[in-house]
């Protein structure tokens, strides 16, 4: 017979005594006013479930005048304080009709509490259960997850988050209330990859602008007073901004109108550097791309592939080349691959072989999808480099059968025709199929990167 089978019923009549005129021995005043309210219970059954209300209990005890003990619990709402009674009583508790910030109350109350297991619970509940809302009040969850050491678990997502996904922060409802050292650790990070510079520009303007609601929203109407103020928010996030990822026209159209903010050496440097280039022109001296693999002599040829120019062509790149997924980094897990990489357009897929110098990819135009089925496209290509550092000795095989060009399926990674070039966690195989030539003699352990 299961030894827990007794248990719902004592859970039941605990739960009554909560009700019982007669026999409690304690009162408990919850709430400030003008929201209070008095709780009846029993100093035994606090007295072993929670070590704070012990603690309290221990210096507090009942005289033998026949007062009842009192105690009071002024930062927790009576109705948060109602459903953890319930579990301190019956073992039990119900969230499905709580609103999340309530939970977050429940949370903070049973942690003051001294109800770990219950703390435990929540943290990993809020997690698995409410991401979204996690990642769009991302500063509440932060905030709350540093004020209270225990939330241990809390704190592992938001370091993860922050590491991992830091334009998540970015994008959140909350993002203007984050700190300022926060925001710096976000755009100081490698892994912002899913938003262009300038749109890091504009978050950090954004943000400026929140902290100081007096100014105007529109940089023409700045009086001089107003960009000082604008300045010294920004001073410390200014030194970070990737200025030289920007275009001519990004930084004409977006950074000029607020050029007073800028330090004014830094403004001269740039001015000498975009002033030169044409509207859609990139810095020359950036050709250093976020890649463990490939080189920017790589990416060169890769960009004549998409464009289908002769190798010969003296054109170079108008392309630019951000890393979105790093399987050392990120994982080799296929759902990793696709929670990042889904509704993805015209992606380069790069893998290093393990064991030697190969290199594999594959370029696809088209969105990566998490359900089964084949992605048409005319344009989409595969390609191995035999030799890493050789970029002449490779093999190029544009795609035959356009309707299987591009395989889709939430338990592979990147994947290209019927077999051509699979990826499935950290090996794959390249079996020709849909695509003119064989890149690769057909084998399992590929790693990608």
């Amino acid at each position: 017979m299961d030894d827990n089978v007794f248990l719902p019923k004592l859970s039941q009549n605990l739960l009554k005594s909560l009700d019982d005129d007669e026999y409690y021995d304690i009162t408990i005043e919850v709430g400030n006013d003008p929201y209070v309210k008095i709780f009846r219970a029993h100093m035994v059954i606090l007295n072993y479930r929670s070590t704070y209300l012990r603690r309290i209990l221990s210096t507090n005890k009942k005289k033998n005048d026949g007062n009842l003990v009192q105690i009071k619990l002024p930062n927790i709402l009576p109705e948060i304080f109602q459903i953890i009674l319930r579990y301190i009583y019956g073992g039990r508790l119900s969230l499905d009709r709580c609103d999340i910030s309530d939970i977050i109350k429940i949370l903070i109350a049973a942690n003051e509490l001294n109800l770990q297991e219950l703390v435990n619970y929540l943290q990993l509940y809020i997690i698995e259960n409410h991401k979204k809302w996690m990642e769009q009040s991302f500063n509440l969850v932060y905030q709350t997850s540093l004020e209270n050491d225990s939330f241990l678990e809390l704190q592992k997502y938001c370091t993860d988050l922050i590491s991992k996904r830091p334009d998540k922060i970015l994008k959140s409802i909350s993002f203007s209330s984050i700190t300022e050292k926060l925001l710096v650790s976000i755009i100081q990070s490698n892994n912002l990859h899913h938003i262009s510079e300038i749109q890091v520009w504009k978050y950090v303007i954004k943000w400026g602008l929140a902290q100081n609601p007096e100014l105007p929203s529109d940089p023409a109407t700045f009086s001089k007073e107003d960009f000082n103020v604008l300045k010294n928010t920004l001073q410390q996030l200014i030194p970070f901004i990737k200025f030289n990822n920007l275009t001519s026209k990004e930084f004409s159209e977006k950074v000029l109108p607020y050029k007073k903010i800028l330090p004014k050496e830094l403004y001269k440097d740039l001015l000498k550097i975009f002033l030169n280039l044409n509207p859609d022109g990139r810095p020359n001296e950036i050709q250093n791309i976020n890649s463990k693999i490939i080189t920017f002599q790589h990416t060169e040829l890769i960009s004549k592939w998409i464009d289908k120019l002769d190798i010969a062509d003296k054109s170079t790149s108008s392309y630019e080349f951000k890393l979105i997924l790093r399987g050392s980094r990120d994982g080799f897990e296929s759902d990793i691959f696709h929670e990042i990489c889904d509704n993805q357009l015209c992606t380069v897929t790069i893998i290093k072989v393990k064991g030697n110098n190969q290199i594999l990819g594959g370029y696809n135009p088209i969105k990566w999808k998490s359900g089964r089925g084949y992605g048409a496209t005319k344009d989409s290509f595969i390609f191995s480099f035999e030799d890493g550092d050789d970029i002449n000795d490779h093999i190029l095989s544009r795609v035959m059968n356009e309707n299987c060009a591009i395989f889709n399926d939430r338990t592979y990674g990147p994947s290209f025709g019927g077999a051509d070039l699979v990826l499935r966690g950290n090996s794959g195989h390249c079996i020709k199929d849909s695509y003119e030539k064989q890149i690769r003699c057909p084998s399992s352990g590929m790693i990608s990167n």
